[in-house]
């Protein structure tokens, strides 16, 4: 059986193609604050460099919501006829004050339900190669 293809605005998307990796910060702490001001997340461990410490963390970690921020701009960047329909992530490991992400990901799936709908499996990679976070994306034409 072979996957199918289907013919979108851009370029045909199969079953396996690549979300190129995109990179994303350094999170510096001045990013970290703005973002917990703007969002409402002022859970302190983000903002405090003794406490993270004393949680054994060598810098206070990003906000999972910050992070997944990052995977909206690198989808859209990567085929801007296509909309964020859905995303969810699992995090596997903490991305620090002053680390950076890459993000990548494959097609896992191509439709046409009603309409075009594309799923990818994305992944965010630190400096180390290591994923720390695991993410699903589902795709539909802007309409």
């Amino acid at each position: 059986m072979t996957a199918p293809v289907v013919e979108s605005v851009q370029a045909p998307l199969r079953v396996g193609d690549k979300l190129s990796p995109q990179n994303f910060g350094p999170f510096d702490l001045l990013r970290l604050a703005r973002y917990a001001e703007v969002s409402g997340d002022k859970n302190p461990i983000h903002l405090d460099a003794d406490l993270a410490r004393q949680a054994g963390l060598a810098a206070p970690p990003v906000q999972g919501m910050l992070l997944m921020s990052a995977f909206a701009p690198a989808l859209a960047a990567w085929r801007p006829d296509l909309r964020l329909q859905r995303l969810s992530a699992k995090f596997l490991r903490p991305v620090l004050a002053g680390e950076s992400i890459a993000v990548s990901g494959r097609v896992a799936n191509v439709a046409m339900d009603d309409g075009l709908r594309v799923t990818l499996r994305l992944m965010a990679h630190n400096a180390q190669r290591e994923i720390v976070v695991l993410a699903e994306a589902v795709l539909g034409e802007a309409g």
